[in-house]
């Protein structure tokens, strides 16, 4: 089988090439081994991203120990969390495109024969995906793990716990004591945040993609076993390239149904219905908010975590993980199981596999968190074309509202209002020009 790296290594014309890669500290004997490419998002602005580098180190041990010649190269990636309530919020979602071009761009000039993507927050792991599908090489996705659950007084917390105990304190129902407390106590290793936010959720479908092995979506951060995964990725990278297994064989109509049926089981981020509609098109394959609906309708919402439950990633890990929920799917008809995936096995083979070991976290089948999907679509007359709302995530009185709604131009100006106490619970706030554009 030929191999895209030929272009840098074989031939007499290529001399030069080979010059420079022996500058990069090549030898002869790896001229002859496939060159995997790893598009590593570390950096040391989130803290998903700042564990990175042993991530990293594992996924070249484990391609070495497969025979082949890793090269790293970096993408950007900012943190929502630090972007909120300023400017940096307008440039978040337009990451997802730099990072999915980057890609592209070194990908297409440098010849990878294969690639190992290890995305972990928010826009990085829809934009990696993205670029797997335009490039279309044998690729495996390893993220970098979930911060683990911080405790305060007893009880698990994350993130959305401390913009919480903001309004708390800014209502006068807590003390800066305590405010402190949970500010130091909520997000206490690296990782992406704890709960099903939009990271977590996004490496929870790439494995119902087909794109990850199983546990890429849930084992937390700080365990060996993340480390153990990033090196069984980047051996198995070698093996799918062997395969020819390409992204868009896996990334199926029949494959982002199973993800987005995932999304409905396990209440999942709103954004989803950005992000998988815009890997789906890179895809070739066509997916849209009547999808999404659809699918809601018939799949109950199985597991409810923060920050709408009291259950984190390491609960939903330690209750058998994505394979679980995958398995509950399947027991029930609603899992393509002949789909194809990076580990060499089809999604039925693995949900066969799987064992569901906490009934509190992954409910059964008759007896669901929600009836219906974890995400809704509306329409009506604010949004002709479609809206969704994470209905797993909303009170039952918020469910009907009469009376007026406070407008406001832009989310500088709503959160003005609310931190100088114009907003009241049971109010509806409408922010305009926010959003994606076109």
């Amino acid at each position: 089988m030929s191999c895209r790296s030929d272009n840098l290594k074989t031939g007499v014309a290529r001399a030069p090439h080979r010059s420079l890669l022996k500058a990069l500290g090549f030898v002869d004997e790896e001229m002859g081994r496939p060159v995997i490419g790893i598009a590593n998002s570390f950096n040391e602005i989130i803290p998903g991203h700042v564990g990175l580098k042993n991530i990293v180190q594992a996924v070249k041990d484990g391609i070495r120990n497969a025979g082949g010649v890793p090269i790293e190269f970096n993408t950007i990636g900012i943190c929502d969390g630090l972007a909120m309530n300023h400017i940096g919020m307008k440039y978040s979602l337009v990451t997802r495109n730099i990072i999915a071009d980057s890609i592209e761009a070194t990908a297409m000039a440098t010849p990878f024969d294969a690639m190992v993507f290890i995305p972990n927050c928010d826009k990085v792991v829809p934009g990696m995906l993205i670029a797997a599908a335009r490039l279309n090489i044998p690729s495996v996705f390893v993220s970098g793990g979930a911060m683990l659950a911080g405790v305060h007084k007893g009880k698990k917390i994350g993130l959305s716990d401390v913009f919480e105990a903001v309004g708390k304190h800014q209502t006068g129902e807590m003390d800066d004591a305590e405010l402190a407390d949970i500010e130091n106590t909520a997000c206490p290793t690296c990782g992406s945040c704890s709960g099903m936010y939009t990271a977590n959720t996004m490496n929870c479908l790439t494995e119902a993609l087909g794109m990850g092995l199983p546990g890429n979506g849930t084992i937390p951060a700080v365990y060996s076993e993340r480390l153990r995964l990033a090196k069984l990725a980047g051996m198995q990278a070698v093996e799918v390239l062997k395969a020819n297994l390409r992204p868009k064989d896996i990334m199926t109509r029949e494959a982002f149904e199973n993800a987005v049926a995932l999304d409905m089981a396990l209440g999942g981020s709103s954004n989803t219905a950005l992000h998988l509609p815009a890997i789906a098109h890179e895809a070739g394959v066509p997916l849209s908010l009547d999808d999404f609906d659809r699918i809601a309708q018939t799949t109950p919402q199985l597991s409810k975590l923060s920050p709408s439950g009291v259950y984190f990633i390491e609960d939903l890990y330690a209750a058998g993980g994505v394979s679980a929920v995958l398995k509950r799917l399947a027991e029930n008809g609603r899992l393509h199981t002949d789909c194809k995936t990076v580990a060499l096995k089809t999604q039925g083979e693995i949900a066969a596999a799987a064992h569901v070991v906490d009934e509190d976290v992954i409910h059964p089948w008759d007896n669901p968190v929600h009836e219906t999907g974890g995400i809704a679509v509306l329409k009506g007359n604010l949004a002709v074309d479609g809206s969704v709302v994470k209905a797993g995530a909303v009170d039952a009185d918020m469910l009907v509202h009469s009376g007026p709604a406070k407008v406001f131009n832009s989310e500088e100006e709503a959160v003005e209002a609310i931190t100088g106490g114009k907003i009241v619970k049971g109010d509806v706030v409408v922010i305009r020009y926010e959003g994606p554009k076109g």
